[in-house]
């Protein structure tokens, strides 16, 4: 009976600490990726981009990803892929307002990803 009990809670403390990690570990990707986000808004807003400033958040993107791909869905990582493909080809043309829309999109992605791996009461029930 005791080493039932230990078990128990041995293994509910190591999903827990595995739980604390990924949340941590999502958030701060995503916090990072926002910020890269936001200078790229601000230089789109500015009519400043250049197509490599997006290539640039693009390998941001594609680095973060790679760790990504064991905590959140593959929708999601996809869906993040897409937008950066098209912000890409919109600076690209120079279609200001368009590339604007894209990254505002993207930063709100990225604000609204990590709360869904949050340990709160509405993601465990």
């Amino acid at each position: 009976m005791v080493k039932s009990i230990i078990s128990i809670v041995v293994v509910s403390l190591i999903i827990l600490v595995g739980a604390i990690y990924e949340s941590n570990f999502v958030s701060r990707q995503f916090k990072e990726f926002d910020i890269v986000l936001n200078v790229l808004y601000e230089k789109i807003d500015d009519q400043t981009a250049v197509e490599e400033d997006v290539i640039a958040v693009q390998k941001n993107w594609q680095d973060k990803k790679r760790f990504l791909h064991a905590f959140i869905p593959h929708n999601e990582i996809k869906e993040i892929d897409l937008w950066v493909s098209e912000a890409v080809t919109l600076v690209r043309d120079e279609k200001w307002e368009d590339a604007l829309s894209k990254v505002n999109v993207l930063i709100n992605l990225t604000r609204q990803i990590p709360n869904t791996f949050r340990i709160s009461f509405d993601n465990i029930f």
